[in-house]
C-alpha cells in the first residue's frame, strides 16, 4: 500500500535556495523558498537573524538579487509565468516594491549586473531584437548594444568601468562569444575561440581597479576555466588534472577561485590559488551542490544534496547555515550509475529501485534542455515514481552536459533522433537485464523531455506502454513561430537554420510528424501561458490524436513552463502517475 502523505510530502517540505549576499554588506542575503507554499524571494539579515518574504504572487517569483551596497533587493516580474515582464526592486527589509527602471517596455530578461553605486545594466529580448541598457541613478536609461542574434549582459566590473556582453553575432547562440566595452559603449576587446567553441562570462575579479574576467571556455572538447584582462590584452587558462567539467568563482580578494568540479553526475569543491597553483579539495559529501559561494572570512557556504537525502545548506565551518521550518522531507532511496553502450560511446543512466522483485514497471523519466543533465540530486517527483512501485531510470543521452563539448553538441543538426538512440539503447538493456518489464514502460519527461516523449512514442512506438509529456514542443514548425525570441535563435544554431530554410530537418524531429503511429495511450501536461513550448503547437498535437481517436487525456494549468507553487505540482505528480498506473493495470 503506497504512503500517499509520504510522497507528497517531499513536495511540501519548506525548502530554500543558497543565500546569496551583498558583496559590501555580507549580513544581507536573500534566497528562495516554497515555505509559503509558492516560490518566492526572501531577505535574511544575518544580524538581527530577521526573515522577510519579499515577493508574494499567485504563481510565484523565481529571479531575485541583490545589489553589492546592501541597499535594494531587485526581482522579476513578469504574468502568470509568461516570463515578460519587468525588473522591480525594493528596500532591503521592506516589503513594498516598485518598477527599478520604470521607463524600460516589459521585455524577456537577458541578464541583470548591478553596481554598488546604483548602477543598472539590464538586457532585454523583445521581437524588436536584444538590447542592453545603461541605468544610472537618477538618469534615463541609454542603448549600451543592441543587435538582432541573442545576447545578454555577462558583468560589470567591481569599478563599474567595465561591461562584459554575451553575444552570437556570428549567428550560433549555442556557442556564444564575448565583447568587453566601457560605459559609453566603446569596444575594448573581443573574446571567441570560433566555431563550435563558446566563451561565457562568469564574474569580474571583485577588486577596484581589477580588470580581469573569469570565463568558461571548451577549447579543449570540455568546460573549463580562464581568466581574461581585456585592458591588458592577456589570458590565463587554468588547467587542472581533473576529469569532468570545471567551473569556478572568485574569492572575495581575487587571489584564488573556488572550483567546482562535475563529473559523473557528482560534484567537489576546490580552492585554487592563483599566485602558486595550488589547488586544494574541500570537503563536501558525495552528491550534487546546488551552489556555492566564499564567505568574507574564507569560509565556503554551499546547498547540497544527494538521491537519497534532501537539500541542506552547509558551511566548511560544520555549520548548517539556515534551516527551513517544519518538518525536513523524507529522505528516498540511493541512486545507481549504470553505463551502456551505445551508437557513439557509453551512456551514463541513473537508476532507482523501489522494494520488490525484479522486473519492475519503469519509468524512463527523460531530462530537459537538452543542455543539461540528470545528477545524485534529491528528486521529489523520481521519488514519487520509487514509492509507487516504478523503477525510474533517467539516461544522460547525447546533447546532455557533464560529458565534453562533443558529446553535448551531437544532437545538432538531427534533433531529437540522435538523443532517443540513447535512449532506446537503455532501454533495451533496461529489460534485457530483468530490471524493466518490457510490457509496462512509461517514457515521460518534462520541456526537451518532453518533446523526446512525443517523438519517441512516434518513431519508436513499440517500445513504450505508456506516455506523460510535460510542457512539450510538440509540433515544432508551430512550436519556433510562438516561442519567445532567444529559443528561436538556439533553434536556429541547433537544427542550422529556420523552418523555412531547412524544413526538412525540423518534419524529420517534430513529434506531430509521426502521430498516427503512436501506440501508447497519451497524457499531456501544458501551461497556458508557456513562452518555450507554447500552447497552440501543443493544441495542434492533440487535435491530430483527437482525430485519429487516440486514447489521450490533457492536464492544462494556468501558469508558464512549470509551476512554483507547491500544490499544484502535486496536482500534476498524481494525475502522472495516475495515468500510468491506470494504463498500466495496476489501480
Amino acid at each position: 500500500m503506497v504512503d500517499d502523505e509520504r510522497w507528497k510530502a517531499r513536495f511540501r517540505a519548506a525548502r530554500i535556495s543558497l543565500p546569496r549576499w551583498a558583496r559590501d554588506a555580507p549580513s544581507r542575503s536573500i534566497y528562495r523558498s516554497n515555505v509559503s507554499g509558492t516560490w518566492e524571494v526572501y531577505t535574511w539579515d544575518r544580524e538581527t537573524g530577521e526573515q522577510r518574504q519579499v515577493t508574494d504572487r499567485p504563481n510565484g517569483t523565481w529571479y531575485g538579487t541583490v545589489d553589492p551596497s546592501g541597499a535594494w533587493v531587485w526581482w522579476f516580474a513578469d504574468t502568470d509565468g509568461d516570463e515578460f515582464g519587468v525588473w522591480k526592486r525594493v528596500p532591503f527589509g521592506e516589503t513594498e516594491s516598485a518598477p527599478a527602471v520604470p521607463e524600460l517596455e516589459p521585455s524577456y530578461p537577458a541578464g541583470l549586473a548591478l553596481g554598488r553605486s546604483g548602477l543598472a545594466v539590464i538586457g532585454r529580448t523583445t521581437e524588436e531584437g536584444n538590447t542592453v541598457h545603461l541605468c544610472r541613478a537618477g538618469a534615463a536609461p541609454e542603448v549600451l548594444y543592441h543587435h538582432a542574434e541573442d545576447a545578454h549582459v555577462a558583468g560589470v566590473s567591481r569599478d563599474e568601468s567595465l561591461i562584459a556582453i554575451g553575444h552570437s553575432e556570428h549567428g550560433d547562440s549555442r556557442h556564444m562569444a564575448l565583447r568587453v566595452v566601457r560605459q559609453d559603449g566603446s569596444p575594448i576587446a573581443d573574446l571567441w575561440d570560433g566555431p563550435g567553441k563558446g566563451v561565457y562570462g562568469a564574474g569580474f575579479a571583485p577588486v577596484d581597479g581589477d580588470s580581469r574576467l573569469l570565463v568558461n571556455h571548451e577549447r579543449r572538447g570540455r568546460d573549463e576555466m580562464l581568466i581574461w584582462d581585456p585592458v591588458a590584452g592577456t589570458e590565463q587558462e587554468i588547467v587542472l588534472d581533473l576529469p569532468g567539467e570545471i567551473g569556478a568563482s572568485w574569492y572575495p580578494d581575487g587571489a584564488a577561485l573556488l572550483i567546482s568540479h562535475s563529473h559523473e553526475a557528482r560534484d567537489e569543491l576546490y580552492r585554487y590559488d592563483l599566485t602558486d597553483g595550488d589547488l586544494t579539495r574541500i570537503d563536501t559529501p558525495r552528491g550534487v551542490l546546488g551552489g556555492a559561494d566564499v564567505r568574507p572570512d574564507g569560509t565556503v557556504e554551499f546547498s547540497w544534496s544527494s538521491a537519497a537525502e534532501p537539500p541542506v545548506i552547509r558551511s566548511t565551518s560544520g555549520a548548517v547555515v539556515l534551516t527551513p521550518p517544519g518538518s525536513t522531507a523524507p529522505p528516498s532511496v540511493p541512486v545507481e550509475d549504470v553505463w551502456v553502450d551505445g551508437l557513439a560511446g557509453r551512456i551514463h543512466a541513473l537508476v532507482s529501485k523501489p522494494e520488490g522483485d525484479r522486473p519492475f514497471p519503469t519509468v524512463f523519466d527523460i531530462h530537459g534542455g537538452p543542455t543539461a543533465q540528470d545528477d545524485d540530486s534529491f528528486a521529489p517527483t523520481v521519488a514519487a515514481w520509487v514509492d509507487h512501485g516504478f523503477a525510474v531510470v533517467r539516461v544522460n543521452y547525447r546533447g546532455s552536459t557533464g560529458y565534453g563539448s562533443e558529446w553535448r553538441d551531437a544532437i545538432e543538426g538531427r534533433v531529437g533522433i540522435t538523443e532517443l538512440e540513447d535512449v532506446k539503447a537503455v532501454r533495451d538493456w533496461a529489460v534485457e537485464s530483468g530490471l524493466a518489464d518490457p510490457a509496462r514502460l512509461v517514457l515521460t519527461g518534462g520541456s526537451w523531455g518532453g518533446f523526446l516523449t512525443l517523438l519517441g512514442i512516434g518513431t519508436q512506438p513499440d517500445d513504450w506502454s505508456v506516455a506523460v509529456a510535460a510542457v512539450p514542443v510538440a509540433d515544432y514548425v508551430a512550436a519556433f513561430e510562438d516561442e519567445m525570441e532567444g529559443l528561436q535563435a538556439f533553434d536556429r544554431s541547433l537544427f542550422g537554420g529556420s523552418p523555412e530554410e531547412v524544413p526538412e530537418r525540423y518534419r524529420e524531429s517534430s513529434p506531430i510528424t509521426y502521430v498516427a503511429q503512436v501506440k501508447a495511450p497519451v497524457l499531456v501536461l501544458a501551461g497556458e501561458n508557456d513562452p518555450r513550448c507554447p500552447i497552440r503547437q501543443i493544441d495542434n498535437y492533440l487535435a491530430r490524436l483527437a482525430e485519429l481517436g487516440h486514447p489521450h487525456e490533457v492536464y492544462r494549468y494556468d501558469a508558464g513552463h512549470g509551476s512554483l507553487v507547491v500544490e499544484e505540482r502535486i496536482t500534476q505528480m498524481a494525475a502522472e502517475i495516475g495515468f500510468a498506473r491506470k494504463h498500466l493495470g495496476m489501480s
